[in-house]
């Protein structure tokens, strides 16, 4: 077996240690600093791994990224509504209301 060949046979496994020492690391990482937030680099190699040979991967990829750019619409503006009366409530008035010109 000349070199290539030794490359790539050892390519998967090497491949498969590597992300488990990768893991293992970010485990311990996240446990001894408190507050890190954010996709691991495991999870999106395991992603982008399978998204190569599932398409449907890829979709649920980039729609993940899509909603997760979206702003998400804040309920406080709705107006409240009664449920047990079938009624919407009134907004309270303004604190301080300008005189009508």
């Amino acid at each position: 077996m000349n070199a290539v060949e030794v490359v790539l046979s050892l390519s998967i496994p090497g491949s498969t240690v590597a992300l488990v020492a990768l893991g293992t690391y970010e485990l311990r990482r996240r446990r001894r600093t408190k507050g890190l937030d954010g996709t691991r680099v495991t999870a999106t190699y395991v992603n982008e791994f399978t998204a190569l040979f599932y398409g449907s991967k890829r979709m649920e990829l980039d729609h993940r990224d899509t909603m997760s750019m979206m702003r998400e619409e804040d309920s406080s503006a709705a107006r409240p509504w009664d449920l047990t009366n079938g009624i919407t409530l009134a907004p309270p008035p303004p604190k301080d209301p300008t005189p009508p010109p």
